[in-house]
């Protein structure tokens, strides 16, 4: 192996390009006219251009066209697609991953199922219908993985909107709709087991992870080991995973996964991943291994060179996900051009991302933008490290979920490993109050404020027979800020020091240090990883929301499904359309009864941030 071309993008391709150079690889990447000046090309010794990372036939002509004698396709896109495995290997390319074969097996849940059953695999009840099941039941596609074409059903009223919802979530991520019905567990913790296998009969695990914290099925927290497993349970879960993999002649890195019944202590199989994943890192803290460069190894026909005894366990490691989405605003995805970014550094803390400063994140791909993770010798060491390092996590210019990942870490909850796999579905954290943040903007702002000098309307608060006055700061509401008192609306604020868009200071008692970016419309501040962004309003323009039944786009996506035409009559709650974006779907519903007056966009339409898409007239009242 020479030359390894890698078939992703972002921070997975960065994360395989730092092991290939260091073994000494020639990299090749490629990109979208979307990409053309991403990180991850940047970062590559040749680049290819193709129209799609999902087109099978581009990517494998790029490999040849670059002179590529493996692919590692990262995860996400064609990872798991079994008919780019069988093109490489036609290609005479080496895929650093199973086989086709097996990946048509393991890929699919419903045959991966009968394989675990024969293997001795305990499983979860599963039909093609609620019979023999009962509600509430988890619909999902039989296709693919990542937590994609899933939906909870509790009643047969649900049904037929969550398989129409689920299939279409399906269609469009993995090429295929087929559906499954299975038990739904209440209460249940997500345990992964990392498995690895060479051409020579060698099957390992890595141990386990516990991928828990997750809301609607995607993953948002991930540690190792998993906290709550007795020695019993993690022999025979770490068991079962070997098995099921040499059972299927298993080759390369792979994720077995299951679900953990809190309330009985039984764990079922649920799925094979045939790829790497996301939360891999926190495997390479706690074992030390580097498990791009095992792939690597085994792909090239190398022994592992390790047994089951050599694969030490050394502390506690866990990662979060830092994504483009508000997630104290509905979670929905956002877009933007990020103007400031800091990533954490320090011992024990290790970040894998692909952002820059100045550089855009569309709604095209997925909404993750980087990964944190925390090491340490014990799980608590380990979760006030991540806390740290999320507090010392500023973007600036788009919405992320770090402020939200920070407070989750930093909360009791999982402080006690006690977040089962619904919880996030069933609580809601409270969002960061606003108030320290916009003083802390004032202040600043004011500052500036101070130094505009040499002009006849400066604002240097200047007076006779008494202390300068105080400065108006305009933000989102008015806000006064005395300099030489040392207060902003009469809360103390002694300034420590400011450089470099960071403030820090002591604000009525407590010790803060946040980015802020001051801006002659606006002020953006990050404190505790969570982005404020202070505007002043507009008073000039004439607001309207769903109150007045204009329905405009929460977020900038593609309009997947549209219902309604001008002229329908709609009940209260009725679903007009539907809007995706970066794989999250969101239902647009009539706000009260009355008549469609507008439509604005048609299917497949990319719409932007608050575009309006229907208008609605209530009905009259016949009083």
């Amino acid at each position: 192996m020479k030359t390894l071309l890698v078939a992703n993008r972002g921070e997975i391709a960065l994360r395989v390009f730092r092991t290939a150079h260091r073994l000494g690889l020639t990299t090749v990447a490629i990109h979208t006219d979307l990409d053309a000046d991403a990180p991850h090309v940047r970062a590559a010794d040749r680049t290819v251009r193709v129209p799609s990372y999902l087109d099978v036939d581009a990517v494998v002509a790029a490999a040849r066209e670059a002179g590529a004698d493996a692919v590692h396709p990262g995860y996400g896109f064609l990872s798991e697609r079994a008919v780019f495995a069988e093109a490489l290997a036609t290609a005479g390319i080496t895929l650093v991953g199973p086989s086709a074969a097996v990946m048509e097996q393991m890929g699919r849940k419903d045959a991966a199922r009968e394989l675990a059953v024969a293997a001795g695999v305990p499983v979860v009840p599963v039909g093609n219908s609620t019979a023999g099941v009962g509600f509430p039941v988890l619909v999902k596609a039989a296709a693919g993985g990542g937590g994609k074409g899933m939906r909870v059903v509790r009643s047969p009223d649900e049904m037929d909107e969550a398989v129409a919802a689920a299939k279409r979530e399906a269609l469009s991520a993995f090429g295929d709709d087929t559906m499954l019905v299975e038990k739904y567990v209440e209460r249940g913790r997500h345990i992964e087991v990392q498995v690895i296998g060479d051409h020579h009969g060698t099957v390992l695990h890595l141990h386990e992870r516990d991928c828990s914290t997750q809301r609607r099925h995607q993953k948002v927290l991930e540690e190792a080991p998993a906290p709550t497993l007795t020695d019993e349970q993690r022999a025979a879960i770490t068991t079962a995973a070997v098995d099921l993999a040499r059972h299927v002649g298993y080759t390369n890195a792979g994720t077995v996964e299951f679900l953990l019944d809190d309330d009985t202590g039984e764990f079922y199989f649920l799925e094979m991943n045939t790829r790497l994943q996301v939360e891999h890192p926190v495997t390479e803290a706690v074992t030390g291994l580097d498990l791009v460069e095992l792939q690597l190894r085994v792909a090239a026909g190398e022994p592992l060179g390790v047994a089951q005894h050599d694969v030490r366990r050394d502390g506690h490691a866990v990662e979060a996900r830092v994504y483009a989405e508000d997630s104290f605003g509905g979670f929905l995805p956002q877009a933007g051009t990020a103007s400031i970014v800091r990533w954490p550094a320090g011992e024990g803390v290790r970040v894998d991302h692909a952002l820059e400063p100045g550089q855009t994140v569309s709604t095209a791909y997925d909404p993750m933008l980087g990964k944190v993770i925390a090491h340490g010798p014990d799980r608590e060491t380990a979760r006030r490290a991540l806390v740290e390092a999320l507090d010392s996590t500023a973007i600036l210019g788009l919405t992320t979920n770090a402020g939200f990942l920070r407070a989750l870490v930093d909360s009791d909850e999982f402080r006690d490993a006690t977040i089962d796999t619904a919880w996030l579905d069933h609580h809601e954290l409270p969002a960061p109050d606003a108030d320290l943040p916009r003083a802390l903007g004032a202040w600043i702002a004011a500052l500036l404020a101070s130094l505009d000098i040499g002009h006849p309307f400066q604002a240097d608060g200047f007076r006779l027979g008494g202390p300068p006055a105080a400065t108006l700061v305009e933000l989102d509401r008015e806000v006064w800020v005395d300099r030489n008192a040392g207060t902003v609306d009469g809360v103390p604020l002694r300034e420590l020091g400011a450089a470099d868009h960071v403030l820090e200071a002591v604000v009525d008692g407590t010790h803060v240090r946040a980015v802020v970016n001051a801006q002659p419309g606006f002020v953006e501040v990050c404190l505790h990883g969570q982005l404020h962004r202070f505007t002043r309003p507009d008073r000039l323009a004439e607001a309207a929301g769903t109150g007045d039944g204009i329905l405009t786009a929460p977020m900038p996506g593609t309009v997947l499904d549209v219902r309604v035409a001008e002229g329908d009559r709609v009940e209260e709650g009725v679903v007009l359309g539907t809007l995706e974006a970066m794989k999250m779907e969101l239902s647009l519903k009539a706000p009260f009864a009355g008549t469609v007056t507008g439509v604005g966009a048609a299917v497949g339409d990319q719409v932007a941030l608050g575009a309006t898409l229907f208008t609605v007239q209530p009905h009259e009242d016949p009083a």
